[in-house]
C-alpha cells in the first residue's frame, strides 16, 4: 500500500477494516459504546502529549484521536444515521454559529461579552434541541464528565445567569468556609455519609476558585499529581543514597526526606 495523505484515504481504510468479508476481526465486533474508552484514552493522551511538552509526538495522538471519530462515522454510515462528511458540515455550520462576531456582525468584544453571547447561544440551541419538553440547564452536560469538570462546567452555567462571586475572594471565602464544616463534620464521625457530602462540597467549591482564576481544575491536579509523584521518586532515591529503601523506612524517615527534597529541589 503507497503512503496515503487525505481524509478520504483514512475514510476507504476505515470502510476496509469494517468490511464483513475481508476486514479485521476486532474491528468487525466494536460498536459504538465499546470505543468508547479507546476515544477518552486518545483524548488524555493528547492531553498528555501537549502538557509534557512532547509535541513532535502530538501528530501521532491527533492521528489516533482523529481514528476514533473516522470509526464512529463508519458505524453511523453502516446504520444509515450519517457519514463523516455530515460531521463536518454539521461542525462547520455550528463554528459559525457560535461565532456570529467573526462570521456576521464583525465586531470586537470583550472577554466578557464573549462568554455571554457564548452562553446565550448554547441556551438557543438547548431551546431548540427540545422545543416540546421541559428544558433543563444541565441537560447538555455529560453525566459521565470527569467530576472536577462537570463542577466548572455547572459553575459556568450558572454564572451566565448571574448567579457567581463578583471575585475570586467570595469563592476562596467559601473554601475557608466549608473547610470548617469539613472538620465540624469529621470531628463528629469521620466515616458518616455527613462527613462525605462536606468534602465533596469542598472539591467543588475549590473548583470555583479555579475558575474565578481562570484556571482548569483538571489540569490543576494532574500537575500536582505528577509533582507529587515527583517529589516522591526523589525521596526513594534520597533514602536510597542513605542505604534506606521505602519498604523499610519509617514514617518519620520518609516525612524527614521528604522535608529535605522540598527545601532543596534540585
Amino acid at each position: 500500500m503507497t503512503d496515503k495523505h487525505s481524509i478520504d484515504d483514512s475514510l476507504a481504510i476505515m470502510e476496509k477494516l469494517r468490511d464483513p468479508d475481508t476486514g479485521c476481526p476486532w474491528d468487525l465486533k466494536q460498536n459504538f459504546k465499546s470505543i468508547v474508552p479507546h476515544t477518552i484514552e486518545e483524548a488524555y493522551e493528547v492531553a498528555d502529549c501537549i502538557e509534557k511538552g512532547e509535541l513532535s509526538e502530538l501528530k501521532s495522538e491527533l492521528g489516533d484521536l482523529l481514528f476514533q471519530v473516522v470509526f464512529y462515522a463508519q458505524l453511523a454510515k453502516e446504520q444509515g444515521l450519517f457519514d463523516f462528511n455530515d460531521v463536518v458540515s454539521t461542525l462547520n455550520e455550528k463554528l459559525v454559529r457560535r461565532h456570529p462576531h467573526v462570521f456576521a456582525e464583525k465586531t470586537t468584544l470583550t472577554e466578557a461579552e464573549l462568554s455571554q453571547q457564548w452562553q446565550a447561544i448554547k441556551a438557543q440551541e438547548r431551546a431548540q434541541k427540545a422545543p416540546t419538553q421541559q428544558l433543563s440547564l444541565w441537560q447538555d452536560i455529560p453525566d459521565v464528565m470527569p467530576g472536577l469538570t462537570k463542577a466548572k462546567k455547572i459553575q459556568q452555567r450558572v454564572a451566565s445567569l448571574g448567579f457567581d462571586w463578583p471575585s475570586y475572594q467570595g469563592a476562596l471565602d467559601k473554601v475557608a468556609e466549608e473547610v470548617g464544616e469539613v472538620k465540624e463534620a469529621l470531628a463528629h464521625d469521620p466515616y458518616s455519609e455527613h462527613s462525605a457530602e462536606e468534602l465533596g462540597d469542598l472539591l467543588f467549591a475549590t473548583v470555583n476558585v479555579a475558575r474565578h482564576i481562570k484556571r482548569d481544575p483538571e489540569q490543576l491536579l494532574r500537575s500536582a499529581n505528577a509533582k507529587f509523584m515527583a517529589r516522591f521518586e526523589k525521596v526513594a532515591a534520597y533514602l536510597s543514597e542513605r542505604g534506606q529503601c521505602l519498604e523499610t523506612a519509617s514514617l518519620e524517615e520518609m516525612d524527614s526526606a521528604w522535608e529535605a527534597i522540598k527545601k532543596h529541589p534540585q
